[in-house]
């Protein structure tokens, strides 16, 4: 892997709608250095060091740095873990974790309460925990190092019998989990995420809104494939984000780029990442709010449940435009493409909100093995409107295609799908040309996938 991750850095960097200039972040000055006391057991800790909290002298040590400057959490022998409840960020300073140490989640639903009690519960609308790592309105901060923040999402809740991702599984039948996040930020321009691993959160890796400036470079995001709603990276009502060469392993998006009624979702640019098991590079299902401005390239999408992915419904729908998906790979995946404007998660009382997803356009797409396609916009009023140029099916015969009032263009480059349905309209004229080729995209995970 660290060929690779040479050849990722050497990379041009394209950032066609972040209008910032960015570059490869730097990790700032230290203005204080902790040590490890815990000694981490595979990916835990020993119960008896359970309520050995590391909290509150990491957040002295943040509280009290200054602007410009990082808290580094460095491992000290075998001493190599910490162990924390939320913690909240500063403007200006970085939280630092070091190379071979590891800052774990607590396991005590109680250190997350919003309302006493609640974490760790199901009810109707869940979001009663507060997230290991908190930002609001904290300016010039970050979270960097080669070391691993551990959300610890498939062990026990103490006090009870079962693990996080279970309760998650145990609200499928009805209800919302209250589970941690590890990082969620709010308000929180110019933030930068850096070479971190983000592993096993409980709930969402990432969530960052209502920002202006947020740089995510060479972060691992990793957890099962089959942990429920533990999203890698979630921008939203956000403007000038950068997601770059990042490797996401998750159980649900590894992406979401969320657009409900508020701030703009715009200026966005998703380039030179790896995404493997998954729900695939997503806008939605909130678009309420719009979303335009987006561009994705140099994407590998290998073995996920979907990829290329815009989704939303009548109860939270919105304009989607200016949306552009340039040199992607995509093999091994169920749904290489899904314009999906009934998405039939998260219904409410209203429904009013139609989508409508306009000027749609996959240039450079290469897509191996089976799946279904599906290009569905919401009614005659509201259709989809998308451009294949140079996009290319190895196994045409084995892709099972949905459309339904979609104005579908194809060319100038090759397309070799033949879309129909319900008012399904398709122009262009296609021409020859050579595939998009993959060959150097697949590259395997960097580090062993949390079981």
């Amino acid at each position: 892997m660290k060929q690779t991750a040479i050849l990722l850095m050497l990379l041009p960097v394209v950032f066609a709608q972040d209008r910032r200039i960015v570059k490869e972040p730097k990790i700032p000055p230290r203005c204080t250095t902790l040590t490890a006391n815990l000694v981490s057991q595979g990916a835990t800790i020993a119960a008896s060091d359970e309520t050995k909290l590391d909290s509150p002298r990491i957040q002295h040590a943040l509280d009290t740095c200054k602007p410009g400057q990082a808290v580094t959490l460095q491992a000290n022998g075998r001493r190599d873990a910490f162990l924390t409840g939320p913690l909240d960020l500063r403007p200006g300073v970085t939280l630092v974790v070091d190379k071979g140490a590891i800052l774990f989640g607590s396991r005590n639903p109680r250190d997350y309460d919003v309302e006493p009690g609640v974490c760790g519960t199901i009810t109707v609308r869940g979001h009663a925990c507060r997230a290991m790592i908190n930002g609001s309105r904290v300016t010039g901060a970050g979270v960097m190092g080669d070391g691993i923040i551990d959300g610890r999402g498939g062990y026990s809740i103490i006090g009870q019998s079962i693990t996080w991702w279970d309760l998650a599984e145990k609200a499928r039948a009805g209800g919302v989990q209250n589970n941690p996040r590890i990082i969620v930020l709010s308000g929180c321009d110019d933030f930068t995420l850096y070479r971190i691993q983000l592993r096993n959160s409980p709930n969402f890796h990432v969530s960052y809104r209502g920002g202006h400036g947020f740089t995510v470079w060479g972060v691992i995001v990793n957890a099962p494939r089959n942990a429920r709603n533990t999203d890698g990276i979630n921008p939203g009502n956000s403007t000038d984000v950068t997601i770059t060469r990042s490797f996401i392993h998750s159980g649900d998006d590894n992406v979401a780029i969320k657009a409900p009624k508020g701030e703009p979702t715009a200026q966005m640019t998703i380039a030179h990442n790896h995404f493997y098991a998954g729900h695939g590079m997503s806008i939605g299902s909130e678009t309420d709010g719009g979303a335009s401005a987006i561009r994705v390239s140099d994407l590998s999408i290998d073995g996920a449940d979907n990829g290329i992915r815009i989704k939303s419904n009548f109860t939270r729908g919105g304009s989607v435009h200016d949306i552009e998906y340039e040199d992607v790979c995509i093999r091994n995946t169920k749904n290489p493409v899904m314009m999906d404007s009934h998405y039939t998660a998260g219904y409410g009382p209203a429904k009013d909100k139609l989508p409508h997803f306009t000027d749609i356009r996959l240039k450079n797409v290469r897509v191996s093995g089976s799946g279904t396609v599906t290009l569905e916009g919401y009614d005659a009023l509201h259709p989809l409107g998308i451009r294949f140029d140079n996009v290319v099916f190895e196994n045409p015969d084995l892709i099972k295609l949905k459309a339904a009032y979609a104005d579908v263009t194809a060319g100038p480059g090759p397309f070799n799908l033949r879309p129909s349905g319900n008012e399904v309209r398709t122009v262009g004229v296609v021409g020859e040309g050579p595939s998009n080729v993959c060959a150097s995209k697949w590259v395997p995970f960097p580090v062993p996938i949390s079981q």
